[in-house]
């Protein structure tokens, strides 16, 4: 008599493995699959859209003027706001009190006025000062002598606005990476007797930086399209050259478009290289590196392809058991 219970499998026999079943979680994908299909057929069928214009006026030489200046501000402003920034950060964790009292002053006042007031002032910085003067403190030496009109033009306004507006944010951003740091690695490498300049650059620095670069990439995000801000000085950015050429079209829409999908390109590749750089900086951190977009579509295709050869095999293997 077998002892073995009714219930137990064969030992041949396959064993069936049932997949976890999610019912909400693709009812929920199926609403959002609806959603998207909505919208974009909204977008498809409304001839109000005129993405004919769209196309037209996408890369006509005007709006390629004014986003190779939306551009430029964003680098220049970019660049001088983060070395600034870097600058403020070490002053206001300095141990003298007047250097963090000064740096602190800049961080407040800069947060606290809008940036467009900043824009308006500094592009008005000549009716305060007629002329610019560069020389010796408490003599008559003029090194350097300027009109302030000629040397404060619109760009100039715009490119110094944004740069010391950005500076006060970076400061902070820098700050609070150099602050996440544990103190106890620098107590180490005070041990070790490390001079202070090794300590910040080989200890501190490369450890802020994996806290640093999210909330950054997110403020050059943010300046990309605050750059935006400077049609109240009549720059030719590429906002305000879509507004020019609506008003004299009355193609609203279509304009605004092309000034959108453009920011939305730029803020795309400035996605991109966040992931990348953050994914570099993260290799002395993690053992692993996560995966790249492209590598797991790789992976995905290379286990649906090992998952189809295996059920061919399998299917071969039952058929000819079969026979």
């Amino acid at each position: 008599m077998d002892s073995r219970s009714p219930s137990t499998p064969e030992p041949d026999s396959p064993v069936r493995v049932l997949p976890a079943r999610h019912p909400w979680r693709s009812l929920a994908s199926m609403l959002g699959v609806i959603v998207i299909l909505v919208i974009v057929w909204a977008l498809i069928t409304n001839p109000r859209w005129q993405w004919g214009v769209v196309a037209q006026w996408f890369t006509a030489e005007s709006i390629m003027r004014g986003l190779g200046l939306t551009l430029s501000l964003t680098a220049i402003a970019g660049v001088a706001g983060f070395v600034l920034g870097f600058a403020l950060a070490l002053l206001r964790m300095s141990s003298s009190p007047v250097l963090a009292g000064l740096a602190w002053t800049y961080i407040w006042i800069f947060r606290s006025v809008p940036l467009l007031v900043q824009l308006l002032l500094w592009y008005n910085i000549g009716y305060l000062y007629e002329t610019l003067v560069l020389g010796i403190p408490f003599t008559d030496v003029v090194l350097f002598e300027a009109s302030t009109t000629e040397l404060v033009g619109k760009f100039a306004a715009a490119a110094l606005g944004l740069s010391l507006h950005q500076a006060a944010y970076a400061a902070e951003i820098i700050r609070g990476g150099i602050l996440s740091v544990d103190a106890g690695q620098l107590e180490a490498a005070k041990a070790l007797g490390l001079p202070a300049w090794r300590r910040s650059v080989g200890i501190v620095l490369p450890q802020a930086l994996r806290a640093i670069l999210p909330p950054a990439f997110n403020e050059i995000i943010s300046l990309v399209k605050g750059t935006s801000i400077v049609y109240v000085l009549a720059l030719g950015d590429l906002f305000y050259t879509a507004q020019i050429i609506y008003s004299r079209t009355n193609e609203v829409i279509p304009m605004l478009m092309v000034a959108t999908i453009w920011y939305i390109v730029i803020t795309t590749a400035l996605n991109i290289v966040q992931y990348y750089v953050e994914r570099r900086v993260a290799r002395g951190a993690v053992r692993t590196l996560p995966s790249t977009p492209w590598q797991r579509v790789r992976a995905r295709l290379a286990s649906e392809r090992a998952d189809a050869r295996e059920r061919k095999r399998t299917r071969l293997h039952t058929e000819g058991s079969s026979l």
